[in-house]
Parts: C-alpha cells; structure tokens; sequence
C-alpha cells in the first residue's frame, strides 16, 4: 500500500482577494458572465515579484540550464517548484527542451496540493492565472467539459487559492513560449491510487502531440545530500522504467529504509502517478532524463536538502520509428487483419465492437502509431480513413479505423455486410509527422505528405506517388487542391510534413 505523506514545512501565505472583470456581457438576458482571476500568490517569496527581475532571473537560469536537444515530439516534462534560487536551473532544464515555437492546442500543468485534501482533483474555470509577467489564459470551457463530465474532477477554490506547485510553473511557460498558449490548471487532492488511475482515464485521449503535460514535483525532502541522491535516483529509474507501480515501490522503499529526516520521496507523487498511468503501455515513448541536482548544490548546506529532477517524455525520434525501424512479424500483421476483418463484420452486423483476445496483442501491436484502413473491391478502392494521432494502441486504432472506412467515408456508400466475402483490407502503419522546410526532403514513394492550412488539412499515402506516376509538383499540387482546398498551389503557403508508412494486406498475408 503508498503510503500517506506529510507535507514539507511551506511559507505561511494569506489567502488572497481576485478582482472581478467583466468577460462578455448578455445584454439581453441582463446576466454577465465574470472571470475572477487567480492573481499571484508566491511572488517575492518563490520568484520575484517585480516584472523586471524575474525577467532577469529567468535568463539567467535558461542561461545556466541543461542546453536542448532534439525531439521529434515531446509530450511531458517534469519539472521541480521550489524556491528558483534552490530549484529554477533544473526547472529551466526541462523547459529549455521544448519547442518555442511549437502552437499546442492546450498545456495541462498537473500540480498536487500541499494544504488541502479532497477527493479527485480540482480544475481552475474561474478565469486566467497571473504572474508578474502577465495574464495566462485558462481553456475555461474544456475545464468546464472536464468538471461537467467528470465527477473526478471539480473546482475546489482551496486547492488553488494559496498552492505555489502550480503557480511556479507558469513565468516557465511564459519565457520559453514564442506562441501564444492556454493552460489547463490541474491541482490533484487525492491520496489513493484508484482515484489516481479515474484521472489518468479522463486525461489520456488528451495525452498527444497536440498537448503538452506539466508535471509539478520536487523529490526527497530533507534528508542530506547523500542520502537524497540515493532516494532521488530509486525514484528517478522508476519513473524512467515507465512503470507505475515500479514507482510506487520505489516510494515505499524508501519509506521503508529510515532514513533520516525524509518526510517524503515526492511531494508530487499523485501527478506523477497520474502521468505513469497515462504512458505506461505506450512503448513509441522515450524517457529521458535531462539533469538531477538537490538543493545542496544550489545553497551549499547539504545537511537538509530537498531533491529536483528533470524528466522528459518525448515520441521517439523519426528514424526508430522508420519502416526500417518498426517491425511487424507476418503473425502481427495477420492478426491485425483479422482484428480489422472481425471489426467490421460484428459492427455491421450487431453494432458493437468485438472483445479482442488480449492473449493474442504482443507489445507491437500496442505501439502508438497512427494507421489507415483501406477496403477495396474488385481492385477499386471502396474506402479509406486514417488517423495520424495515436491515443490508444495500434490494434484499437486499427478497429476505429476499420469502422470508419466501412461507414464513415463519405465518397462511398456504408459497406453491406454482403460485400464484405469480396472485400479485401489494407493496413498502413504511420511514423509521426514530421514538418520539413523544403519539398527537397520529400522522397516520392516513400513519403507520404500531410498539408496544413488553418483548419484545412489533406494527406496522400507513400503509395499514392507510385500508382500515379505524378511528380512532386503535381503530388502537392493534387493534395492541395483534391484534399486540403486550398486550390492547386497551395501548398506553398500551408505547412508540409512526410511521414513513412509500412503497408500490407491479406493478399500479402497469403503469399
């Protein structure tokens, strides 16, 4: 069982008063919609309350930080929250790994409370947080749908009124993004695991590359520096292993070891947990970690200190995610088959999805990678759709898709299910996207191209360029015009990624 943590000793901080500001007004109804903003509460204790200086700190701690490297995708980052003085250069460290310029639809800053117990976790949707740097907007109305849809989750005002762990976080975002971002402000206030796992479920379909998970903690808390360091690394390996209940052993460990003056190995662990439960069975993932130091490092005293990791989750790169890469044997590609096959006929036929013998997944079949469904009739296509975006694994993608090429393509009328003995399937397995600068990176035949313009977008599979004979030109020019709309030049104002694509069908399966 995880044990129950205390908390650290924490500043004594007031609770605090919000202005009321006018969001939009209905005349009509003479009913006015309020934002009662979430102001800062830990400036000139954390970090420094004037606009300037903490300006200067925050270079200074990027200058200081662990330098980027390079990642097709991150998805996660765990940084510390303590004091900057004692933990802001191994919180920058993560930061710096992100793309400034990267436009995520959401960043979720998953913090856990230090002052309050209550069930689940709470969701800011009153209005924005503040910082002495500004305004951070709040995506108000998917807090609203998560509280709304999910009794897990509510609005608990104490979570939030006074908690630095999520506060801190955000001066981060705010120097490090080049693009405009909105936050979704999670403070957790559980202590068991179930609930832990409740809002894991409720998170999971946004864990993708479209987001950005923030996960607040720091580590051990006030044994000395050796000691730390061996508790830190314990805790480290396991969430590195990507394993939960590794990491809730790892914890208890080292509840177990008597160590003195630890009060905790992770203040943060129901964010953390939160995370694991997410990821654990998502193997296209890296973990990696970027820097590890302890406040004994920052300050010198090393006889009470408390521990900071960096951690990233991050796609793995392009290359080990190549058709030279990703390997599927002839028995997972058969299966697959099957599994898209059986799909359709039980939907078709009772509108359900078939139970999936779990016996038969091997951990192929469960990567997250995006996949099209194609059916063909007599040689001529008679449906396809496909998913870039991997939040589930491969075999139920695989499923959804199956489905939606027999019902949902809207070229071809929905699949009868006495079409279905001459009906033959095909599977392509996709690589993540990856944006070029130039068409020159485009290998005909081996990539395949996605095209982006606001809302518009539009895809030719890898094959398209070989059954066509089109040149490059004319495989953008089709795919701009055929697919995105954005007429037949288009695509020199809308951004290009390729992806790589490893295909086969049953006719392949029986050679």
């Amino acid at each position: 069982m995880l044990h129950l943590f205390k908390y650290p000793k924490l500043f004594i901080i007031f609770l605090f008063t919000v202005p009321v500001i006018e969001c939009n007004s209905q005349s009509d109804a003479k009913q006015v919609e309020v934002c009662i903003n979430r102001e800062p509460v830990v400036a000139g204790t954390f970090y420094p309350e004037n606009p300037a200086a903490l300006k200067v700190q925050l270079e200074s701690l990027f200058a200081q930080a662990s330098k980027v490297k390079t990642y097709d995708h991150i998805l996660a980052i765990i940084a510390p929250h303590a004091g900057y003085v004692y933990s802001g250069k191994v919180a920058a460290s993560a930061y710096n790994q992100i793309d400034a310029d990267k436009e995520y639809e959401n960043i979720f800053v998953i913090a856990s409370s230090h002052r309050t117990l209550f069930k689940g976790a709470s969701i800011y949707n009153q209005g924005d947080y503040v910082t002495p740097l500004g305004k951070v907007k709040v995506n108000r109305d998917l807090a609203n749908k998560l509280i709304e849809e999910n009794k897990i989750f509510s609005f608990n005002p104490e979570a939030h009124s006074a908690e630095h762990s999520l506060e801190v976080q955000l001066p981060f975002l705010q120097y490090k993004m080049r693009k405009d971002f909105q936050i979704v402000p999670i403070v957790t206030g559980t202590q068991t695991l179930g609930e832990v796992k409740q809002i894991a479920k409720v998170l999971e379909p946004y864990f993708n590359e479209r987001n950005l998970f923030v996960i607040s903690t720091d580590f051990s808390h006030y044994p000395d520096y050796e000691n730390a360091i061996l508790a830190d690394k314990k805790t480290g390996e396991a969430i590195l292993s990507n394993l939960a209940n590794r990491l809730i052993d790892a914890i208890n460990e080292n509840a177990s070891a008597n160590i003195e003056n630890l009060v905790t190995s992770m203040c943060g662990w129901p964010a953390v947990l939160t995370l694991l439960n997410i990821t654990e069975k998502d193997r296209s993932l890296e973990i990696i970690p970027v820097v590890y130091q302890n406040s004994g490092d920052a300050l010198g005293d090393k006889s009470r200190v408390v521990g900071y990791h960096a951690i990233v989750f991050a796609k793995k790169k392009l290359s080990n995610m190549s058709e030279n890469q990703f390997i599927l044997t002839i028995d997972e590609k058969e299966e697959l088959l099957k599994i898209a096959r059986q799909t359709i006929n039980e939907y078709l036929t009772s509108g359900k999805y078939p139970k999936i013998d779990q016996s038969v997944i091997t951990p192929a079949m469960e990567s997250r990678c995006g996949a099209f469904v194609s059916l063909h009739k007599e040689g001529a296509l008679r449906g396809c759709i496909g998913r870039f975006v991997a939040d589930v694994p491969l075999y139920e993608i695989i499923q959804r898709m199956a489905i939606a090429a027999a019902t949902e393509d809207h070229r071809f009328p929905v699949v009868e299910m006495d079409e279905m003995n001459n009906i033959d399937l095909e599977i392509s397995v996709l690589t993540p996207l990856k944006k070029i600068e130039s068409i020159d990176e485009i290998e005909m035949g081996k990539h395949g191209i996605y095209i982006k313009k606001g809302f518009a977008t539009g895809t030719f599979l890898p094959k398209v360029a070989l059954q066509t004979g089109w040149t490059k030109e004319e495989f953008l020019g089709y795919c701009a015009r055929n697919k995105v709309g954005i007429g037949w030049e288009g695509w020199k104002e809308a951004d290009i990624y390729t992806y790589e694509a490893l295909v086969f069908d049953e006719e392949d399966i029986k050679k």
